[in-house]
């Protein structure tokens, strides 16, 4: 697809990155799993070699036709110059905090994170002597009052999971620019169909690609996205030599699900409104928690920064690790698993001390802005693309039983 003509985002996403192969004339896509490229010309054994040069595919842990096909078509969705693809989502953030930070700078990050992430910041940063502090980064004096000369990085999640609390994405990069740092958006709830953080002043965006990209729960992947100056360097310190590589089988799989994210995403929202309604009018619930709802304390800001509200409901019950156990046993359509953003629905019960031994074990004046969204526990919904009056139905029986 000529990247001149501009098009929606439904042709971007079926078309961005793929063009009709120019010896078999091929419609699709192909699938390029070779481990090395014959060479054109003699070249050196590193990819610093072809510095200044269109680096030809040499080694697949370099760079890969199918995986190359499948970063175009990210950074199109996105708006971004660049990406990266890496082997996971973990492996997309490890590599953008430890290909970006040195020892004596500062992170300021959300308090509220992926499990994995939050691990992550604050077991093995510390050890590589950058100082990490935890921030409610919906409030925007909190975030302010932790910045500092050597803050290099504010990192926020948007929705946050799994509260669904959401951070203004322009506000805080604009505030993170003013302190000299850069801002990183997890994004893997929101998806470019919901919102594009680099239009919004980000300086990177991040998806777990396991997610709603790929969409089909088969096949591990993330990305990182931002400037192609930044990115050609980064892709040599934290994908060449950390080794995160994505698998072109499994580019291959993403990008056939990217292709449909657009109509999926509509999907899950039209599917999660339904379910959010049903549930915050059910009895054996106590509040529920998605950004289309009026009752989100965020919903304004919701508007504003999500063209679509996405498919992820959190909800909290009187009876949750009880309720949790009959879920597991008794649905009949819900998967009661980890994970999210797949065309079927799962369900998992988290616990608010489970949440904050793994994270950051917050200080007590910090965890009450967990407790007002989780309370003790909270069940994370990640509404699929059934009919909803069937997950409805699913859930109803297992709720009332």
């Amino acid at each position: 697809m000529s990247q001149s003509v501009e098009t929606g985002l439904r042709t971007k996403a079926i078309h961005a990155g793929e063009g009709i192969d120019p010896t078999t004339r091929a419609s699709a896509p192909n699938l390029v799993m070779s481990t090395t490229f014959a060479m054109a010309k003699p070249g050196g054994f590193s990819i610093s070699a072809f510095e200044g040069d269109e680096v030809p595919f040499i080694y697949s842990r370099w760079g890969n036709p199918t995986v190359r096909q499948l970063e175009e078509k990210l950074a199109v969705l996105e708006n971004a110059e660049d990406c990266i693809a890496f082997a996971s989502g973990m492996a997309a953030t490890s590599g953008l905090l430890l290909g970006t930070l040195n020892t004596g700078d500062h992170l300021v990050i959300s308090d509220t994170n992926y499990a994995g992430t939050a691990e992550l910041v604050r077991q093995m940063l510390p050890r590589m002597g950058i100082n990490v502090s935890p921030v409610d980064t919906s409030d925007i004096q909190s975030v302010r009052a932790a910045m500092g000369d050597k803050t290099r990085m504010l990192w926020i999640e948007t929705p946050a999971n799994p509260i669904l609390r959401l951070s203004d994405i322009a506000e805080l990069a604009e505030t993170a620019h003013e302190y000299g740092a850069s801002l990183a958006v997890d994004s893997t709830f929101a998806t470019p169909i919901a919102t594009r953080p680099i239009e919004l002043g980000a300086d990177y965006v991040v998806h777990s690609l396991t997610k709603y990209i790929g969409g089909h729960g088969d096949a591990l992947g993330g990305a990182v996205l931002g400037s192609k100056r930044v990115l050609d360097q980064l892709r040599n310190d934290a994908l060449v030599h950390q080794g995160g590589v994505l698998s072109p089988f499994n580019a291959w799989l993403i990008s056939r699900g990217a292709a449909t994210l657009p109509l999926r995403m509509q999907a899950h929202e039209a599917n999660a409104i339904v379910l959010a309604e049903f549930l915050e009018n059910h009895p054996a619930v106590l509040r529920v928690n998605y950004p289309g709802l009026a009752s989100h304390p965020q919903h304004g800001l919701a508007k504003r920064q999500m063209a679509n509200f996405s498919g992820m409901i959190s909800f909290q019950t009187d009876a949750g690790p009880t309720l949790a156990s009959r879920m597991t046993a008794e649905l009949d359509i819900i998967h009661y698993a980890v994970s999210l953003g797949h065309h079927r629905s799962l369900i998992c019960w988290i616990a608010t001390d489970d949440v904050m031994t793994s994270s950051f074990q917050l200080p007590e004046r910090q965890l009450e802005g967990y407790r007002s969204f989780a309370g003790d526990g909270l069940f994370r919904l990640s509404v699929g693309l059934e009919d909803p009056e069937d997950l409805c139905r699913d859930l109803d029986r297992v709720l009332t039983g």
